[in-house]
């Protein structure tokens, strides 16, 4: 069985969430949010994100760590220097606890899982909430993205080398 951790960053707030299973077989999931108070600093707000996101890898010790990749819209350029920010804090933590880290783009997401790279939210949250039988809306979209991520995860990174007694892919 392997575990994936997938992340939906923001600094506001960060949708996280736990996929376990074999193939397309999810066996068990949970998600939730780290959230950060907009008055604090963004240093501040930065080590929160840095040191919840440590805690759970420190907890779960995931196969791999699925990132959303980093974008930005033109009209808020703002925004995704922000999300540069947030991701790369992830990735240090992730580096830091040797856990494989891979950004991919939402497009990539939504065509995997929907059919159809252009989804909604809306459409998303609804194929996540189907492939996971979870019986109801999943909220915030924070974490069901983060949920999204972690299924392709399971779906397109694979296994963990179990055999070798390795807990991630690295040499060992």
């Amino acid at each position: 069985m392997a575990t994936f951790l997938g992340i939906d960053p923001g600094l506001a707030a960060t949708g996280i969430a736990v996929v376990e299973g074999t193939g397309m077989t999810v066996a068990r999931y949970s998600y939730g949010t780290i959230r950060t108070e907009a008055k604090a600093l963004l240093s501040e707000r930065l080590n929160a994100i840095f040191e919840e996101i440590s805690t759970i890898l420190a907890r779960v010790s995931p196969d791999a760590m699925l990132l959303e990749d980093v974008f930005s819209l033109p009209r808020y350029p703002k925004s995704g220097i922000s999300l540069g920010q947030v991701t790369g804090v992830l990735m240090l933590a992730g580096h830091r606890a040797m856990i494989p880290v891979h950004a991919i783009a939402v497009r990539e997401v939504k065509q995997i899982l929907t059919g159809n790279g252009n989804a909604g939210k809306r459409q998303l949250e609804a194929t996540v909430r189907r492939r996971l039988e979870h019986p109801e809306p999943i909220s915030p979209s924070h974490a069901s993205d983060a949920l999204a991520l972690a299924l392709v995860g399971l779906y397109r990174v694979g296994p963990a080398p179990a055999q070798t007694g390795c807990r991630t892919r690295k040499k060992c």
